[in-house]
């Protein structure tokens, strides 16, 4: 992604509103993300939180914070670090910077490593390009079900400790 003036990252995060995620995510694609997310979890003791951001808040903007700054912050805010065996993983857009993070919590990201997070964000950025973001996400969330899966395959009394539901914010 190329640099940006942070008076133009200024504006365009001001100008972003939580109602322009519905430009990209209907409301039946936020719950095809759901379900996706929900069937992953049958297949591995994992968990999965997605958040979509427009923007950033004032307050974040003025700190100049980054999106991947913001993913660690909420991945925090929301206790998906802690799950039970520290498997808890977070998918993070921000509209406004055309980006998306995964914070992967101590557990699984030390199967996985940052190399393997950074390919699925990618290949996630490069859906969202093409205009496939109900797509683009629930590829994501796959490709992290199986990373999932082959570190912690499913218990026998299945457990949900994290949200399904798609946070927008």
């Amino acid at each position: 992604m190329k640099p940006v003036h942070p008076f133009r990252r200024f504006l365009r995060h001001l100008s972003s509103h939580p109602w322009q995620v519905k430009r990209h995510f209907s409301q039946a694609a936020l719950q095809q993300i759901e379900q996706a997310i929900t069937a992953s979890e049958h297949l591995h003791a994992g968990e999965v939180r997605v958040v979509i951001e427009s923007g950033l808040p004032l307050s974040c903007i003025l700190q100049g914070m980054s999106p991947r700054q913001r993913a660690i912050q909420l991945f925090g805010q929301l206790n998906i670090w802690d799950t039970e065996h520290n498997n808890g993983v977070l998918v993070y857009l921000m509209l406004a910077d055309k980006d998306v993070e995964i914070v992967a919590d101590r557990g699984i990201h030390q199967h996985v490593r940052e190399p393997g997070w950074q390919q699925i964000c990618q290949q996630m950025e490069g859906m969202f390009r093409s205009g496939q973001f109900e797509q683009g996400v629930t590829h994501g969330i796959t490709a992290i079900g199986q990373h999932l899966a082959a570190h912690f395959p499913p218990e026998a009394t299945p457990r949900n400790e994290l949200c399904n539901h798609v946070l927008v914010l």
